[in-house]
């Protein structure tokens, strides 16, 4: 198991490029499943979830072919049905959050798919009701082996209806909607998930023929085609890379410039990090944040405690709430974390409670943060990566922290962000895997 060490107090300074964003590869490159024909995607991040997924459709008989460092051509031409069957599918697929990821194409296309329980993340509870729920409206019969396996499969050709989701799932969405666009007739998706993510697969799938109207919307509408065609297509830069660098500039003191942002798709993200008081600044695409000694929490008008919470987009992305608390620990002021969506992802706060920090878990969704405002520094501790995105949290809390730093079990770290020992060493960092 591997561990980074870290030695904190460095301000950092320099020109930084977030990688392709990693929710958008996982539904992206499944959807290469819906064609027999070429699919070249680009600004593919390199990091362990993707590179597993790759090579899951590799093993399942999709042609892959490198064209560049982040650039890729698949064709889904023999999809070998019987690898479902294999242990090896199994042992892969249940590693791999993003292995749910074939139900909706492999539906759509062959008429059944079958998968064991995904892996990923343990920040609560996951469920997958929400996929299966749509893609049996479409005409799929769900059949559970025990309590983590499963097999959907249609009987005849899927068919077009209206669907009411119960909750807008970004994935369950994406699922959903690659079944439909090869059903017969009209589909109608409400309280569809809308994030930049999605959109990008909508856009994605009417370049190969699909016929979605509504994009952005949490309405869409599919008319459902006899086949789709291959196309070319880019990834936009993930912005929760983007928001975990304007918090690392701001809890290290550091000037940071990010390139190539796409500032119009980050909705909620700046604004976010402009109450906690972080100075932005927009030069064309990308965000310079200037060196800060202090920065102050804003209340509401009358007052009150900020509250920063998450929501389904275009609210603000619970993958940055853990940074958004780590920033608010060396801030002057006071502001109130509600994590809504998972009940686990705050239990990292016990480590910076260690390292110093002013932080009460007021219960598994809500926590209090009371700034530092500088006049102590955290701490270096011994501690170990919980999930990806508390990882780079207690990253972040490390490397503005007095002394050394170990963070295990980085291989979570790994699994969303592409060699960022080696990019944030090239600012100016002390990032030493082990």
């Amino acid at each position: 198991m591997a561990s980074f060490e870290v030695r904190g107090g460095k301000a950092l300074r320099g020109e930084i490029t977030p990688q392709g964003a990693k929710n958008e590869a996982l539904q992206i490159l499944c959807a290469v499943l819906l064609t027999s024909e070429p699919v070249t995607i680009s600004n593919i991040p390199d990091i362990r979830d993707v590179n597993k997924l790759i090579e899951l459709l590799r093993d399942m008989g999709v042609k892959v072919g490198k064209l560049a460092t982040d650039t890729y051509v698949f064709q889904a031409e023999n999809v070998n049905l019987d690898y479902m069957d294999t242990s090896e599918f199994v042992a892969q697929a249940s590693a791999l959050r993003g292995s749910v990821m074939i139900l909706g194409p492999m539906l759509g296309r062959y008429g059944r798919c079958q998968l064991p329980k995904p892996g990923g993340d343990k920040i609560g509870r996951r469920p997958m009701d929400t996929h299966f729920l749509g893609l049996e409206k479409l005409g799929g019969k769900l059949t559970l082996e025990g309590a983590d396996f499963y097999r959907i499969k249609a009987e005849g050709k899927l068919r077009g209806t209206h669907m009411l989701l119960d909750e807008a799932s970004v994935t369950g969405t994406a699922n959903i909607l690659m079944a439909a666009v090869l059903a017969e007739g009209t589909t109608t998706i409400y309280n569809a998930a809308c994030e930049p993510y999605l959109q990008q697969l909508c856009r994605m799938l009417v370049r190969m023929g699909a016929n979605i109207q509504g994009i952005g919307s949490n309405l869409l509408t599919i008319e459902g085609v006899e086949r789709l065609g291959g196309t070319e297509h880019r990834m936009l830069p993930d912005m929760i890379e983007i928001g975990s660098f304007i918090g690392l500039a701001a809890m290290t003191g550091s000037e940071i410039t990010i390139k190539d942002c796409q500032i119009a798709e980050l909705g909620l993200i700046p604004d976010t990090f402009r109450k906690l008081g972080i100075q932005l600044e927009f030069r064309g695409d990308d965000i310079h944040i200037p060196a800060q000694e202090h920065y102050e929490i804003a209340t509401y008008l009358d007052g009150s405690i900020l509250t920063v919470s998450d929501h389904t987009w275009p609210g603000f992305t619970p993958d940055l709430l853990s940074i958004v608390l780590v920033v608010a620990c060396q801030a002057k002021g006071t502001v109130l974390i509600h994590q809504k969506m998972f009940e686990s992802r705050l239990f990292f706060v016990d480590k910076l409670i260690d390292m110093g920090a002013q932080v009460i878990l007021c219960d598994p969704h809500r926590a209090t943060v009371i700034g530092l405002d500088q006049r102590a520094r955290l701490r270096g501790i011994t501690m170990t990566s919980p999930d990806i995105r508390a990882g780079v949290a207690l990253l972040i809390a490390a490397l503005s922290a007095e002394g050394k730093s170990t963070i295990e079990n980085v291989e979570q770290i790994d699994r969303g962000y592409q060699n960022i020992d080696l990019r944030l060493n090239a600012l100016g960092a002390d990032i030493r895997r082990m």
